[in-house]
């Protein structure tokens, strides 16, 4: 039977260096927006994107049948169109925590992304705790404005219950419900939904709000889309 739970997270965050803004950059641009307009994102971007030194919407290598595997991983294929940025780098002290990533669909604005169903995936690169990755999320939606200390724990027992512990190459990612809140995938099998779209708007916030603690991972994170 499935569970029933509720939410999940990630945490401060430190990205990857991104290369200078190069003519190929300018060019891979033009293609990421192109490839969101087109039918068939998923194989242009593959094919495309990637032409320009590894910097593309889809990873590096193996573009062929790890791209459509990608694809269609459950939590992104219900998502319909959606297209994936590029992969931002966690470390802390030095330490390679997740590579975190967005799926958005076409049309996307990150200054409404709460109005759109989207995707967002971490990567993790080392062992975590469940209840780690709980608190400090809590203590990061803090930053972003005030709830109450009802809300609080409410939201981090059910963080507590939903976040598993994780290993290195595992996944765990949420996937907006406009107007509803959150839904949590771990490893492509869903494993709760929170029903509040308060905690939805913090949760994320995490990532994309302007008062984020990682400004340059959002940055990373919202390049190409529009605002």
């Amino acid at each position: 039977s499935q569970h029933r739970r509720d939410s999940v997270h990630f945490g401060q965050t430190e990205l990857m260096p991104m290369p200078k803004a190069t003519q190929s950059m300018q060019n891979l641009r033009l293609v990421q927006q192109s490839c969101r307009a087109s039918l068939f994102a998923w194989f242009v971007s593959g094919l495309l994107c990637a032409s320009f030194g590894g910097v593309a919407q889809a990873q590096p290598g193996g573009l062929g049948v790890h791209l459509q595997a990608e694809f269609s991983r459950p939590e992104v294929a219900a998502l319909k169109g959606v297209v994936p940025t590029a992969p931002a780098r966690l470390r802390v002290w030095g330490f390679e925590v997740y590579d975190a990533r967005l799926w958005t669909p076409v049309g996307f604005r990150h200054g409404l992304a709460l109005q759109f169903p989207f995707a967002l995936e971490l990567q993790y690169l080392r062992k975590l705790e469940g209840a780690s990755i709980a608190s400090r999320s809590i203590d990061e939606m803090r930053r972003l404005g005030s709830f109450s200390d009802a809300q609080a724990q409410s939201w981090l027992a059910a963080m507590r219950e939903l976040f598993p512990n994780v290993g290195v190459g595992e996944r765990i990612t949420g996937v907006n419900l406009p107007g509803e809140g959150a839904e949590f995938w771990v490893n492509g099998q869903r494993v709760g939904v929170v029903r509040d779209p308060v905690f939805a708007r913090f949760f994320f916030g995490i990532w994309l709000d302007e008062r984020t603690s990682e400004p340059k991972l959002r940055a990373q994170l919202l390049q190409g889309l529009p605002p």
